[in-house]
């Protein structure tokens, strides 16, 4: 791969996540670790992204805005949210998380006799007119950047939630098969959606595998089932698979 190429790809995956390492991007992009280090100190040094020990981290106005990441990868994003739908019974008590890919699933379940938590503010938009999906929506502080809620408001009415099972985003999944997340106010929720639904199902297109982030939300023995895309790390699977999850491939 051209230099440039390959700076425009490491741009392009550290703003999505937020941030990434240097193992993770050699692994994803084919090249040697020193190589990617060589190329982060050159975006360092164009002010593209902040170079960190072991990575890099998207400068806070270089974020993507949600609609741009919505566009990324739109037909394997589409792919995961069909299949995930019908996972869904009439009936069901669902939570939905924040997400790109949560919000293409809310978008299925319109007309379906459901109930529907979350702190999405996209999930609501996409809901707010159908009057067949009972729709709840958690308070809290507006994350505007990525149209959620977030807070001790938040974490406090999950704790109130009992749900038949929650659609999970995440930034990413480590080889290890643990689930990680770039965003500090994101992690306690997610935590605390896991906690609140019988079922837990990640949702992730085959490009977070493996993914990157700095927090950790659980690990793989804490989720039921993975709905993801054929081309997703294999080896991530195979140790996802071996804790117990489930794996549907779209």
């Amino acid at each position: 791969m051209l230099q440039r190429l390959r700076h425009a790809e490491i741009m392009r995956r550290v703003r999505l996540s937020g941030a990434t390492s240097v193992r993770d991007l050699a692994s994803q992009l084919g090249v040697s670790p020193s190589t990617i280090r060589r190329d982060l100190e050159v975006l360092d040094r164009d002010g593209t992204l902040r170079r960190v020990r072991g990575g890099a981290l998207a400068d806070a106005d270089t974020d993507r805005p949600f609609a741009e990441v919505s566009a990324a990868d739109e037909q394997d994003k589409e792919a995961v949210a069909a299949r995930a739908a019908r996972l869904v019974g009439d009936g069901d008590v669902i939570l939905l998380d924040i997400g790109t890919t949560t919000v293409r699933l809310a978008r299925r379940l319109r007309g379906r006799r459901v109930t529907v938590v979350t702190s999405s503010l996209a999930v609501l938009d996409a809901l707010r007119a159908d009057t067949e999906v009972e729709l709840l929506l958690l308070g809290g502080m507006v994350r505007r950047t990525y149209h959620s809620l977030v807070g001790v408001l938040t974490e406090t009415a999950l704790s109130q939630v009992v749900a038949d099972r929650v659609f999970l985003g995440a930034s990413g999944v480590r080889p290890d098969g643990q689930l990680v997340d770039t965003t500090l106010a994101e992690v306690p929720l997610k935590r605390a959606m896991i906690a609140a639904a019988g079922q837990v199902v990640l949702l992730v297109d085959r490009h977070k595998f493996p993914g990157t982030g700095a927090l950790r939300v659980c690990g793989p023995e804490d989720i039921d089932v993975i709905v993801t895309n054929e081309g997703a790390d294999e080896t991530t699977l195979r140790n996802c698979a071996a804790a117990g999850a489930e794996v549907l491939l779209t």
